[in-house]
Order: C-alpha cells, then sequence, then structure tokens
C-alpha cells in the first residue's frame, strides 16, 4: 500500500526557526566557497597555476591575440574590447549591429593570416533581420587605434529565423587563407538536412566571404555553394589539426550526445536524423549506428560537456599537454584534453576550473587562456607553477 506522502505544515518555534536560518546561510557560504576558482588545480603536467588576468567582461565569447600581445576579446553583448596587460579598453567603434537575445550576439573574433600587410579583423555575429529573426553572419574590417574601420558583412547564414538559440559562430583559417564557419540549425531541426539552407552546416569560404572552390558538389540542384558539410546541430567548437590540416568540430547534442569528429567535405552528421543524445521531452533519437550513411563521432559524451572553445596545444610551457585538444567546456567547468591519433580520439583528462568556460585560446609563451562565461566574465590564464 502507497504510504500518503502529502507535506502538512508544521509549526517551528522561532529559535529553531533561527537556528534553520543560520545553517542555510553556513551551507550556502560552504557552497560558494567550495565553487569558488582555486588558484592552482592538479592535472596532468602537475599543479598548475590560475590566474585571473581581468574580470567585468559581459559574457565574452570570443579571443584572438594581435601580433603586439594585445588581445582582441568579443562580449556576446555586442562589444569587443583590447586587453592590454591587465586593462580593458572601451569598446571599440564600428562594431555591426547585433541580435543580443538568448545565444545570440557578437560571437568570435578572428585575425587574418595576413594581418600584418592588410589589418583584416573577421567577426562573427547574429545579425538581426526583419520581424524578430536573425541568423549567423560574417564581416571584417581594418583594426585602426580602438576602431574597426570600413565593417562590410562579406557572408549571411540564409535564412534568417526567429528564435535566440544556436548560432554557432567560430572563425578558422586555413593554411590556405580559405574560412571555416561554423553554424547551427538555430533550433529548428529539420533544416539541418536541407542542403538549400545553410541551417545545420559547416561553410568553407574565400577571405572575401565568397564560396571556396575547395567546396565539395552535392548531387542536389538547390545545394548552396557555401556548404563544406551539414546535419549539424550547434557548433561552438572547432580547429584545424596542425600536422593533417583535418578541421576537428565539438557539437551540442541535446539531452546528452555532445559529439567530437572531423567535418570532412560533404559529409552528413544526421541530426536530426540521429544522435547519441534524446530529446529534452524523453523521447528517444535513433543512434548513428542505425544509420550507416551519416557520418559517426569519434567521442560522444553523455552527460554534456557542452564545448565551446577549441585549440591543438603546441607550446613548450606544457610538454605533458603537446599536441592534445583542449576543448572548453560550458557545463562540465573546465577544459577537456583529448588525445589525437590520425582519425581517432581519446579523453584523458579533465581540467577543473569550476566555471562555464566560452572559449580557449594559447599565449605566446605556451600559456593557455580561458574565458568565462559569466555576467562578470573573466579572462584566465594558466601557467605551470614554479
Amino acid at each position: 500500500m502507497r504510504k500518503n506522502t502529502k507535506s502538512q505544515a508544521v509549526a517551528i518555534p522561532l529559535a529553531g526557526q533561527q537556528k534553520i536560518l543560520i545553517t542555510f546561510f553556513t551551507l550556502l557560504l560552504f557552497s560558494l566557497t567550495a565553487l569558488a576558482q582555486k588558484s592552482t588545480v592538479r592535472t596532468d603536467a602537475g599543479d598548475v597555476k590560475v590566474r585571473k588576468i581581468v574580470e567585468n567582461l559581459d559574457h565574452p565569447w570570443g579571443m584572438a591575440f594581435l601580433p603586439d600581445g594585445r588581445l582582441l576579446v568579443t562580449e556576446r553583448a555586442g562589444t569587443v574590447r583590447i586587453l592590454k596587460d591587465s586593462t580593458l579598453s572601451e569598446p571599440l567603434s564600428g562594431t555591426p549591429e547585433v541580435f543580443a537575445q538568448g545565444q545570440g550576439g557578437m560571437l568570435d573574433v578572428a585575425l587574418h593570416p595576413n594581418f600584418n600587410e592588410n589589418q583584416y579583423v573577421y567577426l562573427s555575429f547574429a545579425e538581426p533581420g526583419n520581424n524578430g529573426t536573425a541568423s549567423t553572419a560574417l564581416g571584417r574590417g581594418k583594426l585602426e587605434g580602438n576602431s574597426i574601420k570600413d565593417f562590410e558583412t562579406i557572408f549571411r547564414m540564409e535564412p534568417k529565423v526567429e528564435g535566440p538559440n544556436h548560432f554557432g559562430g567560430r572563425i578558422l583559417f586555413t593554411e590556405g587563407n580559405d574560412i571555416f564557419l561554423t553554424l547551427a540549425e538555430r533550433f529548428k531541426f529539420e533544416p539541418a538536412q536541407d542542403l538549400s539552407s545553410h541551417l545545420g552546416t559547416v561553410v568553407r569560404l574565400e577571405d572575401d566571404g565568397t564560396a571556396s572552390e575547395e567546396n565539395p558538389t552535392f548531387n542536389d540542384a538547390n545545394a548552396l555553394a557555401e556548404i563544406w558539410s551539414y546535419g549539424h546541430r550547434n557548433i561552438e567548437s572547432a580547429a584545424i589539426h596542425p600536422q593533417t590540416g583535418a578541421l576537428w568540430v565539438a557539437e551540442m547534442g541535446p539531452m546528452g550526445g555532445d559529439e567530437l569528429q572531423t567535418a570532412e567535405a560533404g559529409n552528413n552528421y544526421g541530426w536530426p536524423v540521429v544522435s547519441w543524445g534524446d530529446n529534452y521531452d524523453g523521447t528517444e533519437i535513433p543512434r548513428p549506428t542505425t544509420r550507416p550513411e551519416f557520418a559517426d563521432a569519434v567521442i560522444h559524451w553523455t552527460p554534456t560537456i557542452s564545448p565551446s572553445g577549441m585549440i591543438f596545444y603546441d607550446g613548450d610551457l606544457f610538454p605533458e599537454w603537446k599536441n592534445s585538444m583542449m576543448i572548453g567546456g560550458l557545463t562540465s567547468a573546465g577544459i577537456v584534453r583529448v588525445d589525437v591519433n590520425g582519425d581517432n580520439a581519446e579523453e584523458v583528462e579533465r581540467i577543473p576550473l569550476t566555471t562555464r568556460v566560452r572559449d580557449v585560446e594559447q599565449g605566446r609563451d605556451g600559456s593557455i587562456w580561458v574565458l568565462t562565461d559569466e555576467d562578470n566574465g573573466k579572462i584566465l590564464q594558466l601557467k605551470p607553477l614554479k
């Protein structure tokens, strides 16, 4: 016989209420203290010092080092700043208007490989459209002082749709100065299988935003010329392997099922037909192994790590991490280190940072730089503890 579990009001004396409140706030304080970022963390590379460079950023999203050592940093609310030493500039002028709702806003930043000659800075951002719609866009302008001059939008994801979720947005340059721009399906599901749309794709572009000649040809007369691969969900984590030139992406799954894979020309990665996760309402999605025509993940994560930001580490400060993939984790609160061997990959370590990591970058001295995804966003630097 099932017991009656209906709650009943119980009168608690005032002194008891005070004790409960004291206990509650003590536990709350202990919890907040426990979650505070420690100044050192233990890793496979030994003890690592975590230094806070600066704070008070509004959900920083992307970063790129300038040749002189300064750091360009984007804030999702729509601004770009320059960090010099431990001081942030005022927002740069000349940046585009953004759709700053939900996951949308100012996204990634990258320098043209010939930046010293042309001064081009590239920005990805959620671009507003008519009637509350938006899509991911890519633009460029020349960095002059505290301004981005002559900014122009050179690529627009089509179509623009309603909703505040899933914009992708990572910018990567190839050795030949082509651009990989990771996109997302804007939480619209089925369009990720439609080659007449950019939703759910990775696009490959010339540096002026036109379709790259390296893109595959699809057996679909309506396929858009910019598409490199499709069937993706939401890619905020991508890097090019420095030896092989392969594009690796980590994309966010639904309820479970984050995926790491190489994004290869012409491949269909199956979303939303298959997934290693399930829908948020609990309904199951067929697994990729049931549909061999779709490209499968090399690693999949359940529970999710919510990958955002990725590099291949090639510095000398951390010899143990040499050639490892370093993936920022939002829900996993830290960096996920992955060893890559050819087409295979294996998670080998998690570097705990007790905060949502939005982006990861390598400093010129081999240190690791991290952006935290918070209202009071921070820039952290990781170095060996000496």
